[in-house]
């Protein structure tokens, strides 16, 4: 088996964790939060809000629909920072579980089809 030259942990926080910001800003945009409300309830920076609205952050990652739906669900229940915080690990523990991380990371890396380090 070949071993992936980048911790799974460091795939999650540059790919993964940006990514879910960035569906999270578009869903929290389409039920017509501000871009300074979204920036406050994620934590985030207006300009940052903007990168994502614009496509100029987590450009490189596609996220399967499934989570993307996920994501939309979680984004419903976003009232506040508390509970921004609370999907957010909610939707990072999806990614892990449904093994979208896995994907995201071959997408990053390749050789690792037969990968399991993570699930065994």
């Amino acid at each position: 088996m070949t071993l992936p030259g980048k911790y799974p942990q460091e795939i999650e926080m540059w790919y993964v964790l940006p990514a879910i910001r960035k569906e999270l800003v578009i869903a929290l945009k389409n039920q017509g939060k501000s871009q300074k409300e979204t920036a406050l309830l994620l934590n985030l920076t207006e300009s940052a809000v903007s990168q994502y609205l614009n496509e100029k952050r987590a450009k490189e990652v596609f996220l399967p629909k499934e989570i993307k739906e996920f994501i939309a669900e979680a984004a419903m229940k976003v009232k506040d920072k508390e509970s921004a915080y609370q999907q957010i690990q909610k939707i990072s523990a999806y990614v892990k579980r449904t093994k979208a991380i896995c994907k995201i990371h071959m997408g990053v890396e390749k050789g690792l089809e037969r990968c399991q380090i993570c699930f065994e």
